[in-house]
């Protein structure tokens, strides 16, 4: 008797398996994305939803450009990004992030000039900026600061979320090169790297710059604030996207977890963590629009 129950429980389980193993896996769902959303809300919105659902929200980094291509090649659920699909004839993929991804803008990010926490500089001009990226500020006496190198810190290539937004709302050109000392992978080694780099600056969000040991500069004699970036009084600001499948077949979960995110549950979950949600700063997003704009013409 005993050897037959045993049996039972054997082919009961093995009968189950397949089933809790699928159930599982669609209780799973996977983003990639850009540094910036990833450490601006991502992992508290992952985890309230969790609480929520248990729905397990699996988050990867990767960058804002492997963010919208894996989604638009069914190779993850969700992506987050920090800058627009590129349609530049010249610059667009295999896949086409325009046909195959939905950008669905849901917060407010600012670019932020970050350097060592005992750089004795406070400010910085958006001219300064440009003359930083184009190698012509060398010294930190430049900058009103103390006899020392400058040692610029940039991310790598042209279309990462950091470098197209620089282009863009800086020099109104997605194709200026720049002229850097250190060329970075990724925002996360750029921010470590000034951490430890008395003579270091370089550029990044505010959403993973504030979660770091570094020194943000007040632009044009404008603090970073959330006040300020609601309000657009802070120059250099941008949308964060959260990136879904552009299908007919889309998985009921993502719709679910886009729908959390845009909730006033989700906007509340952001503004804890200081992020703007999207739909608190609507007129900022037309003045947005008018600089992007102007860049793609310059483009041509």
């Amino acid at each position: 008797m005993k050897n037959v129950l045993s049996t039972v429980i054997v082919a009961l389980t093995l009968a189950v398996a397949p089933f809790v193993a699928a159930n599982a896996q669609e209780r799973t769902l996977t983003w990639v994305g850009c540094g910036i959303s990833k450490q601006g809300f991502m992992a508290e919105m992952a985890q309230a939803y969790y609480d929520k659902t248990g729905i397990n929200v699996v988050i990867q980094g990767g960058g804002a450009t492997k963010g919208i291509r894996m989604v638009s090649a069914g190779e993850a659920d969700l992506g987050g990004s920090c800058r627009d699909v590129i349609t530049h004839p010249i610059m667009i993929s295999p896949i086409s992030e325009e046909r195959w991804s939905r950008m669905n803008p849901v917060a407010w990010d600012a670019l932020v000039v970050i350097v060592h926490k005992d750089n004795g500089v406070t400010d910085i001009t958006s001219e300064q900026v440009r003359e930083l990226l184009k190698g012509r500020i060398r010294n930190w006496t430049e900058l009103g600061g103390a006899d020392r190198p400058v040692e610029v810190y940039v991310r790598d290539g042209k279309i990462s979320g950091v470098g197209r937004t620089i282009r863009e709302l800086v020099f109104a050109n997605y194709s200026e090169d720049f002229v850097a000392d250190h060329v970075m992978p990724s925002s996360g080694p750029l921010e470590k790297a000034i951490e430890k780099n008395l003579n270091g600056v370089g550029i990044t969000g505010i959403s993973s710059a504030r979660r770091r040991d570094v020194k943000i500069l007040r632009l044009d004699g404008v603090a970073p604030t959330y006040e300020r970036i609601r309000d657009g009084g802070y120059g250099l600001y941008r949308p964060l996207y959260l990136v879904t499948p552009l299908a007919v077949n889309v998985k009921p979960e993502i719709i679910d977890f886009l729908e959390f995110v845009k909730s006033e549950e989700g906007k509340a979950i952001m503004r804890k963590v200081g992020t703007v949600p999207h739909e608190d700063a609507i007129p900022t997003w037309l003045r947005y629009l008018e600089r992007r704009e102007a860049a793609l013409l310059a483009e041509g």
